[in-house]
């Protein structure tokens, strides 16, 4: 009895030992494929490249928060989750920064987003982004996030005919069209309000339209 007891613990022992060299060691459970999600501007190929899992590195010990904080590395990457799908396959889903809006730097152009990140430099900028004018861009200046977040909020056909976007504070914010007429927006309060009127008052014809107090509207 005790020999049968034996042998039964000795090959439960090799079982158990096997499944864990099979999990945490041999390339048979490792990673075949990088599944990548979410990207639309960056290539996959380069999010698998940051990621840095070599092929058949075995899937249990990836380091999934490591992985993540590399691929954070590329500057268009806002938020990654990386996960394992067994058998073999790492997945990597990310959303991407979208620029808002455009700062001149050095004679170059700088796409940012609504934090004031910058996602890409470009020798010429974007036509379909306006340019942002303050006194100290940066993500720690409130003047420039306040005008990147009243850009990034603003609907499609706005954002279309704005040529220039000015703050000189956070609750002064104007715009240039690029018809040459000039808008005060004021503060990021009642964006959506602001953005309803503005857009009606628009279809009449004057040079200066003031929404920044959205219950009294002015025209000139």
């Amino acid at each position: 009895m005790k020999a049968r007891t034996a042998l039964v613990a000795l090959l439960t022992a090799g079982v158990v030992g096997s499944t864990v060299y099979l999990v945490f060691f041999s390339p048979v459970l490792g990673v075949r494929s990088i599944e990548i999600m979410g990207n639309l501007t960056v290539p996959a190929e380069r999010i698998e490249q940051q990621a840095g899992v070599p092929e058949l590195h075995p899937l249990a010990t990836v380091d999934l928060g490591e992985v993540q904080q590399r691929v954070l590395g590329i500057r268009q990457i806002a938020s990654a989750k990386v996960g394992r799908d067994w058998p073999g396959t790492l997945t990597i889903e990310v959303v991407e920064r979208r620029p808002v809006a455009v700062v001149p730097v050095g004679g170059k152009a700088a796409l940012v987003d609504a934090q004031g990140v910058v996602t890409e430099l470009r020798d010429v900028a974007p036509p379909r982004l306006p340019v942002l004018k303050v006194g100290s861009p940066g993500p720690g200046d409130p003047a420039t996030i306040a005008a990147l977040q009243v850009i990034g909020g603003l609907p499609d056909d706005l954002t279309r005919v704005i040529d220039e976007v000015l703050a000189t504070t956070a609750e002064n914010v104007s715009f240039k069209l690029v018809d040459g007429r000039t808008v005060m927006w004021g503060g990021g309060d009642r964006g959506e309000d602001k953005a309803r009127i503005l857009t009606g008052l628009l279809k009449q014809k004057a040079k200066a339209y003031d929404v920044s107090s959205p219950d009294v509207v002015t025209m000139k």
